[in-house]
């Protein structure tokens, strides 16, 4: 055990280092006070002698002493009750998944280090070690009691698609070198020097914004340049000791169970782009998102050769067997993940209802395609109400005898078609954007019931997502997608065809119960190339009737 016990040095050492960069500023705020001491001591034992000079010295020096002494309680006050970011997790109580617990328990027994404290789930690709010693967080802990802040053990965060896809021997692989870090992380000064790291920083994020604590922040940046370097190297010492330690443990299926993690990670990406996020930007949320992830990767592992194997493991026993009801969790870690990602109130409400994978189809990927397809018709009319009025010189609108154009693929297909539908797809393209903006800026504001930005840490609550997943789509992106919704709902309304789940692209168009991913090709050709012959033959292939109005929402 050479390795991690040097780990471990090399953790301690830099630990201390930051300890000592704490004890310089408390001399630095000290000094003025001890030359105070030094002068009045000097003059009542007779050393300094009484003179004008003498006394407005003390006098100066005691005056900078009060303040130096007074503006250094006030950043140790804003430091120690400052209250340090805390990950936004899923607390898992003992009672829900004991054996959960036995197995994290063993492993931190095999491991010969403490176990932790507590265990939560977040609903991400990763898993790590959390000190929640905090007095604020203190009802963020789980169900273990604590017995004191000095035997407190940290909270083990484990990322939830982990539950759902992993094996549990895989499982236990995973966290045996985030467990193996309770060790480290046990001893006093590296505990003493997370802590004061940790209060800087909040306290950095405390005076952020706020003039009269000008002072605090600059104090608290300062100390942290200071000692940044230190705490970055002493993490890594901890991390070097905890990972060389965990070697003993199940070293073989560790290699394996990473191999797990690259794919589970590309899933749940997929998953929450492809599938999720559609759902999200209706006001709906996915409940089994977890769930979903499994058959996500068991169709990538139909589809790619390179992943053949991995739905074998399927017949052995999950992870998730481990909750005693992992609907419930992977409900509550579905929420989170919605307001992570998204953003969105903490608790369901009739702007935020849940959705089953069941529902998926008809109530996400049918409404999507049809309010994609109004949107489209409505900035249509914009457009050819513009062109038909502008260029008159009479007022924008439509008169009071015209008849509203129909919604319908042919519209669509004689506008965009031709050398002149690229000018116009342009154009549609920027008004398609300008309304999504403007649709999205309504939707932030708190308008439903529930939606009131909470009371606490913006870090952790309110509306705003803290990981948004895409970057703004283009106008052309978004002009494909709509024109490819309103020849969707014609497939449907027309053809028979009916809406559907793909576990990796999202939103799909079903045809006699096939998949038909062709149609994309078609509208690409349409709307980059002005070529609408490609997508007629697939309208005349499937039997759609592109005439006929679509029904919108």
């Amino acid at each position: 055990m050479a390795v991690p016990e040097t780990g471990a040095h090399a953790a301690r050492t830099r630990a201390l280092a930051v300890l000592r960069v704490r004890s310089a500023a408390l001399a630095v705020a000290l000094l003025p006070a001890a030359a105070a001491v030094v002068l009045l001591t000097g003059r009542l034992t007779g050393h300094i002698p009484d003179g004008s000079g003498w006394e407005t010295l003390r006098g100066a020096v005691g005056v900078l002493a009060v303040a130096v002494l007074l503006l250094a309680a006030a950043v140790a006050a804003v430091v120690a009750r400052a209250r340090p970011a805390l990950s936004p997790t899923v607390p898992i109580p003992e009672e829900t998944a004991p054996d959960l617990y036995r197995l994290v328990r063993d492993l931190a027994d095999r491991l010969d280090v403490p176990a932790p404290s507590a265990i939560a789930l977040t609903p991400d690709c990763d898993s790590w070690l959390e000190d929640r010693t905090h007095p604020a967080h203190a009802s963020a802990r789980g169900v273990l009691p604590s017995r004191g802040r000095a035997c407190a053990a940290p909270v083990l965060v484990i990322g939830s698609p982990f539950l759902w896809w992993m094996r549990v021997a895989e499982l236990r692989a995973l966290l045996a070198p985030v467990v193996a870090g309770t060790g480290p992380s046990a001893h006093p000064d590296i505990a003493a020097a997370r802590r004061f790291v940790r209060g800087l920083d909040a306290a950095v994020a405390v005076a952020a914004g706020r003039p009269a604590l000008a002072f605090v922040g600059w104090a608290a940046r300062l100390l942290l340049r200071s000692c940044r370097g230190h705490a970055a190297e002493m993490e890594r010492g901890v991390a070097a000791a905890a990972s060389e330690r965990a070697q003993t443990v199940d070293y073989g299926l560790r290699i394996v169970a990473q191999e797990q993690v690259g794919l589970a990670y590309a899933g749940w990406d997929r998953l929450l782009n492809r599938v999720a996020l559609p759902a999200w930007r209706m006001g709906r949320w996915p409940s089994r998102l977890d769930a979903g992830v499994v058959s996500a990767l068991t169709e990538l592992s139909r589809r790619d050769r390179l992943a053949e194997g991995f739905a074998s493991r399927l017949g052995e026993r999950p992870a998730c067997d481990l909750l005693e009801e992992p609907g419930v969790i992977d409900e509550a870690a579905s929420l989170l993940a919605a307001r992570l990602f998204h953003g969105g109130p903490q608790e369901p409400g009739p702007g935020w209802s849940p959705v089953a994978w069941s529902q998926y189809p008809e109530e996400v990927v049918d409404r999507k395609w049809r309010l994609e397809a109004a949107r489209l018709h409505r900035v249509l009319d914009v457009v050819d109400d513009l062109a038909s009025y502008g260029a008159a010189g009479a007022l924008t609108g439509p008169g009071p005898d015209a008849t509203p154009a129909a919604p319908t693929v042919a519209r669509v297909l004689e506008r965009l078609s031709g050398p002149a539908g690229s000018g116009l797809g342009e154009e549609l393209g920027v008004r398609l954007s300008a309304e999504v903006a403007r649709e999205a800026a309504l939707e932030e504001r708190p308008e439903y019931p529930g939606a009131a930005v909470p009371a606490g840490d913006p870090r952790c609550d309110g509306l705003a997502p803290l990981f948004p997943l895409q970057p703004p789509r283009s106008g052309r992106e978004l002009l494909t997608d709509h024109v490819t919704a309103m020849v969707c709902c014609a497939a449907v309304d027309t053809a028979g065809a009916v809406p559907g789940l793909d576990w990796l692209d999202g939103p799909a168009l079903l045809v006699g119960g096939a998949r038909r991913a062709d149609l994309v090709r078609t509208v690409l050709s349409l709307v980059e190339e002005g070529d609408g012959e490609p997508l007629r033959a697939w309208l005349g292939e499937v039997g759609v009737r592109s005439e006929k109005p679509v029904r919108l929402v």
